[in-house]
């Protein structure tokens, strides 16, 4: 009898506190998640209006370790890329050459907001892990399109986003010929593909021959990684705190 009204006490005294855990910390939670996520909102979005004036414009120089066969500026302008000025030289023949985004062009790191808004896991990941992407998709996406002039045929060109980094890689190509004696095997997805990878595009088979890549800081994107982290942990900590209750209730003595 005694041991049943201990236990009995015992279910109402966590009755009570899970009664607090829900109705105190559960929202106080909430309201520290929907005031970090604001925060890392406002490192992307666009400000509302004209209270708050234009966006400003932040130019990030790119910069490579290697040799400096790709040099150029870029130029964000809340959560667009708006310009991108970028000089290549061709080692084969020490040509230099110069391409801008299109006025009517812009590359959108929007791509980020759905995620963000969804699925904090998803857009964490979209910031630390870049999609992989074949080399024909890369051919065919809007940014072969975005420059002036025209990139030449034998140039790809490709941006994502890793970490706190904004980061550029151009593919210089070779076409095969139709006779050529190489074993021709297609090259699947990845972040980066290394020379010697090869794909069809059209009817025309390529190789990469050179690849160079460069990048810049963007420090609003670290600033977004953190929100994303404490956010994730204050939930995994709520998730813990009631799946000690969850397992209280399901446990059933025999």
């Amino acid at each position: 009898m005694a041991a049943a009204m201990a236990s009995a006490a015992e279910r109402a005294v966590l009755e009570e506190e899970f009664k607090w855990l829900l109705q105190e910390e559960v929202h106080g939670v909430l309201r520290q998640l929907q005031d970090i996520l604001r925060e890392a909102s406002h490192r992307f979005a666009l400000p509302v209006g004209s209270i708050e004036g234009p966006v400003k414009q932040e130019n990030f120089m790119l910069g490579t370790s290697s040799a400096d066969q790709v040099k150029g500026v870029l130029m964000l302008q809340g959560d667009a890329l708006c310009q991108a000025d970028i000089n290549l030289k061709i080692p084969r023949n020490n040509q230099l050459l110069h391409f801008t985004f299109r006025e009517d062009k812009q590359w959108k790191l929007q791509q980020l907001m759905d995620a963000v808004m969804l699925q904090l896991t998803r857009a964490r990941n979209r910031l630390t892990t870049p999609a992989t992407l074949t080399l024909p998709e890369i051919a065919s996406s809007g940014l072969t399109k975005m420059f002036t002039p025209a990139l030449p045929s034998d140039i790809l060109v490709n941006f994502y986003i890793n970490l706190n980094k904004l980061c550029l890689t151009v593919y210089q190509l070779h076409a095969l010929q139709p006779n050529s004696t190489k074993n021709f095997r297609p090259t699947g997805g990845s972040i980066l593909h290394n020379p010697g990878a090869m794909f069809e595009c059209g009817s025309q088979r390529y190789e990469v021959s050179h690849v160079h890549k460069v990048e810049c800081v963007v420090p609003w994107l670290n600033d977004a990684l953190v929100f994303f982290t404490v956010s994730l942990q204050l939930c995994q900590q709520l998730k813990d705190k009631i799946s000690v209750f969850s397992s209280y209730w399901n446990y059933r003595p025999y």
